[in-house]
């Protein structure tokens, strides 16, 4: 009986699947195949390069041969995945108040909000953060502040009447400036 790698690190994975043809005899296992011949009909590749593909595979322990058998071991995947986020170092800060921080790191995710906050407190943080891209002083036509807003939510009609409405923004004739926030100075 062959012996497999236990643990298989998440970048190995992404290596293994940088491969076309590896790539597509994974997901033909994934959605059920389980013989090199239906891996063959399924991912469009030649027996050939079906047995190549998973021999790679199966050196590194992510698939597991019986003659014409194989058998995608997916459950290395999750635990390749697990490690890696548990050896990822943890976020930088988006703000140096440990309470604004935690407001902030529910609703952003990669540079992005992933809500609008209902809670008037948490969406006023979240406000006060969107509004430092505007710099005081600079007029901003109403197009260039949608740019500047749907880099952070698809939803900008909403960010620039709430950015308006807490007074962190004027706006007079289709130009806005910044008017409130805190500034570094």
């Amino acid at each position: 009986m062959p012996r497999y790698r236990r643990n298989v690190d998440a970048a190995t994975i992404a290596g293994l699947l940088a491969d076309p043809a590896r790539l597509k005899v994974v997901a033909a296992l994934a959605l059920g195949a389980g013989t090199i011949e239906e891996v063959s009909e399924a991912s469009g590749l030649s027996l050939k390069e079906v047995a190549l593909a998973a021999r790679r595979l199966g050196r590194a322990g992510l698939v597991s041969r019986d003659r014409h058998a194989l058998a995608l071991r997916a459950e290395l995947f999750g635990a390749a995945a697990r490690a890696a986020a548990e050896a990822a170092p943890p976020p930088e800060p988006l703000s140096e108040d440990p309470a604004q921080d935690a407001v902030l790191s529910a609703f952003v995710r990669d540079g992005r909000l992933t809500s609008i906050p209902a809670h008037r407190s948490k969406r006023l943080v979240v406000l006060d953060h969107l509004v430092r891209v505007f710099e005081p002083g600079v007029r901003y036509p109403e197009r260039e502040v949608n740019v500047l807003l749907a880099v952070w939510h698809p939803d900008v009609a909403a960010l620039r009447r709430y950015l308006v409405d807490e007074g962190l923004l004027t706006r007079e004739a289709g130009v806005y400036w910044r008017s409130g926030g805190y500034v570094e100075v």
